[in-house]
């Protein structure tokens, strides 16, 4: 771990990546990178370049991708390894995780989420506020959870899925990657086909 630790992305889940830094205590100094050249600070911490500078620091600096898009976050993040950078995992101190738990470098943890035990959470995801990941799920890389989203036991999730905010999802159900699941909407069956899916049961549209 280095003693900086440089954020890509200022806007709003930026900073609350950096309130979840700031608390977790364990850089000196930490700052933004943001392609926004008009914004010269936020949540109190400097902007100190664009999202290209980045690998001036590569030496000197952590870095997480606290970009809220997740094919932005993952290409981003793939750069970033390609190129040696440390890249952290983040979690609020008001979490609960249970035993056995895998987090992936560049998953950060919201508030209030409790993952149980068994559960592997691929690289650059989300877990919003308020999310429940219950026992042996598989949550793929780049994925977002959204703020209130429940999972039950031995769900699996794609790779670059977004679970809209306050959805659900049974047990034992596949979820295909890169497709959006709506704000609400339950999921009670496998999903195999990309697209977006809502309702009570979920849907494709």
């Amino acid at each position: 771990m280095k003693d900086r630790l440089l954020l890509i992305g200022a806007s709003g889940h930026g900073k609350v990546v950096a309130d979840i830094a700031l608390l977790m205590n364990k850089w000196k100094r930490i700052a933004f990178l943001d392609d926004n050249e008009t914004l010269k600070e936020s949540m109190g911490l400097a902007v100190i370049g664009k999202s290209s500078d980045a690998f001036k620091y590569i030496e000197d600096s952590d870095f997480f991708v606290s970009v809220g898009n997740n094919s932005t976050r993952e290409r981003i993040q793939e750069k970033l390894e390609a190129a040696g950078a440390s890249i952290p995992v983040l979690i609020h101190p008001n979490v609960v995780i249970g035993a056995e738990v895998e987090l992936g470098a560049g998953t950060v943890v919201l508030p209030g989420v409790v993952i149980n035990c068994c559960t592997k959470i691929g690289k650059g995801c989300i877990i919003n506020t308020g999310a429940t990941v219950d026992h042996d799920n598989m949550i793929e890389d780049y994925v977002h959870i959204s703020p209130g989203v429940n999972l039950a036991g031995n769900v699996k999730v794609g790779r670059g899925a977004w679970l809209g905010i306050g959805s659900k999802v049974s047990n034992n159900i596949n979820i295909i990657s890169d497709c959006k699941i709506g704000a609400g909407a339950v999921v009670v069956k496998d999903i195999t086909e990309p697209g977006t899916y809502i309702g009570i049961p979920a849907r494709r549209v």
